[in-house]
């Protein structure tokens, strides 16, 4: 389990996209976002809202699984010329949308399920949260407003990252399979108590949560491992001991 319940979860997108909001005010929503070059600050804002409102909807009516059809949140390029002013109250109408259609039902219902065996909700309530999370850490980014996030949140992130994220990522990219059959890497958060280990040596990755033999060890605060798996940020300002490139070719297949 990560370090938020379900309850936490769903304030957490709630909460975090009001910081959203309070950051974009005045702001000019045409710059672009380093996190996604394709996309402007006002695309970036619309695809958060949209995939807010595809999860609700699914949530609410009960899809035993997911429908990406429905989904607009990779549809975003004809968005141009809107302001703070038009799209806060949407992201705001978005947040409470999915918070309330999935305070409604039951964390471990089997409905809307992306990963086999795992409940729709709770899977969502984590990936939203975390979701909105990172692209307001995008948004300030783009914006050069200082980020900050609470510690348990940041725990919460790496803990996803590591029991969800990373199989995606190795079940969607070809270049995560190529690394297999290499070594394993320890990953450390210096701010928590989470030690992580990700083991490449088979046919398939293995993550557990402990310390084992590795050939690369990096150690940093939670959430700065985060960014680095995230591939927001490079491996500087972490502490890196072993094969740095084994770590740096890691990072580089992670995009997600």
């Amino acid at each position: 389990m990560g370090s938020l319940d379900y309850g936490e979860r769903l304030a957490t997108i709630v909460s975090e996209t009001s910081l959203l909001v309070a950051g974009i005010e005045g702001a000019d929503l045409s710059v672009p976002v380093p996190a996604t070059p394709s996309w402007s600050l006002n695309q970036l804002l619309r695809h958060v809202g949209y995939a807010h409102r595809w999860v609700a909807q699914m949530v609410g009516e009960r899809f035993p699984e997911i429908d990406r059809s429905l989904s607009k949140a990779h549809s975003v390029e004809e968005y141009a010329g809107e302001t703070a002013a038009e799209l806060s109250p949407w992201l705001v109408e978005g947040a409470a949308l999915i918070a309330d259609t999935m305070a409604s039902v039951a964390p471990h219902d089997m409905i809307a399920v992306l990963r086999p065996g795992r409940p729709g909700p709770d899977f969502w309530s984590t990936r939203m949260a975390q979701e909105t999370v990172m692209h307001r850490f995008d948004a300030f980014e783009a914006l050069g407003l200082p980020f900050s996030v609470p510690d348990r949140i940041a725990e919460d992130a790496l803990h996803e990252w590591m029991t969800t994220i990373v199989e995606i990522i190795f079940d969607l990219r070809p270049a995560a399979s190529a690394l297999l059959g290499s070594s394993r890497l320890h990953f450390e958060a210096t701010d928590s108590p989470q030690n992580w280990t990700v083991d490449l040596t088979g046919s398939a990755p293995v993550v557990v949560q402990e310390r084992q033999e590795a050939a690369v060890t990096a150690r940093g605060p939670a959430f700065d491992l985060v960014l680095a798996l995230y591939q927001r940020r490079g491996a500087e300002g972490l502490e890196v001991r072993g094969d740095s490139g084994l770590l740096g070719k890691f990072l580089d297949a992670m995009r997600f």
